[in-house]
């Protein structure tokens, strides 16, 4: 079906504003003339231009817009905000056909830009590859539908199933490849913020950046509810914001980073940390990265209730457990 080809295409230009596009959700368009591609864009960034406006800018002979389809992963906007409505400068062109992959559940949107153009007298087909469109977007939809960040759990494991050996000599164990390392930077890189807990603060002193890859830090956050911390630890070396938390519930946690406008948070460590958002069921994706290693004893894995569905994937080698909450 063309119109799905075409809406495929949104969806892979979209995926390349993943790390820059927070808290705006990211969005791809295509401008097709007979058959033939004339225009693309995607949301490179937020406070920047839109999907669609970059793809009308991008379409050589303007005139032929008014003869065009122009296809867009998620409904363009009817508001004002740091651009003007996409809806508006899709009625001003005077494109007469708009395909559109699903519904924008942000209040201020919310069906306000497919009535704007139907309004127009312009030709609208809504849900084309509709559940692909929404997983595209599913760290906004969490954000504004659960007002929480959108939560993704992260671990290595243990070919027996330990995060970390017993630490008689300060040691950690090295669960991870110098390229599955890297995966796990460019995963924070894809968050706007990184949760561990004290202890893994205390003996693990991590960075948390993205030194092996490119892309932005995240905002680091820990627990400390009895003020262990000293304040040589890297977490206070200035580098990136950084967040403590003395005495509030996970769900106030959540609270207060989705007042702060922090859309997508990691957690990395320990295991009690990711044992209690399982338990809380507070969690929308969680990542396990199996190492071949046998430990024997230490840090026993977090674990999840029985029979809870997951894929499965390989990355660099090594097998990665996938489990969605919401599939």
């Amino acid at each position: 079906m063309e119109d799905e080809k075409y809406m495929r295409r949104c969806i892979q230009l979209a995926r390349n504003g993943l790390c820059n596009t927070a808290p705006n959700p990211m969005v791809g368009a295509v401008i097709v003339h007979n058959g033939q591609i004339i225009g693309e864009g995607y949301h490179v960034r937020c406070g920047q231009a839109h999907a669609e406006v970059n793809a009308i800018r991008s379409v050589k002979n303007p005139d032929l817009l008014k003869e065009a389809t122009i296809y867009v992963s998620l409904e363009p906007c009817a508001h004002y905000g740091k651009t003007p409505p996409c809806a508006d400068l899709i009625v001003e062109k005077g494109i007469p056909r708009i395909v559109i992959g699903c519904r924008d559940p942000f209040a201020k949107v919310a069906g306000r830009g497919i009535q704007k153009l139907r309004d127009a007298g312009r030709e609208v087909l809504v849900g084309v590859l509709e559940e692909e469109c929404r997983d595209l977007i599913r760290r906004f939809i969490t954000f504004h539908t659960r007002q929480r960040p959108y939560i993704t759990l992260k671990w290595a494991e243990s070919a027996d199933g330990f995060i970390d050996r017993k630490r008689t000599d300060g040691t950690p164990a090295i669960l991870s490849s110098p390229l599955t390392a890297m995966l796990a930077h460019k995963k924070r890189a894809e968050h706007a913020a990184i949760l561990v807990g004290t202890d893994t603060a205390l003996l693990d002193n991590p960075r948390l950046n993205v030194r092996r890859w490119y892309g932005p830090a995240p905002v680091r956050i820990t627990i400390d509810r009895h003020h262990r911390l000293p304040q040589d630890l890297h977490l206070f070396d200035g580098s990136q914001p950084t967040l403590v938390y003395a005495q509030e519930t996970l769900p106030e946690i959540l609270k207060d980073l989705y007042n702060r406008q922090l859309q997508s948070l990691l957690v990395e460590g320990g295991s009690r940390l990711l044992q209690s958002f399982i338990d809380a069921g507070l969690w929308d994706e969680i990542v396990v990265e199996e190492a071949p290693q046998i430990l024997g004893d230490g840090v026993k894995a977090p674990t999840l209730p029985a029979q809870t569905p997951y894929r499965r994937e390989s990355h660099f080698g090594r097998g990665y457990r996938h489990y969605n909450a919401y599939p």
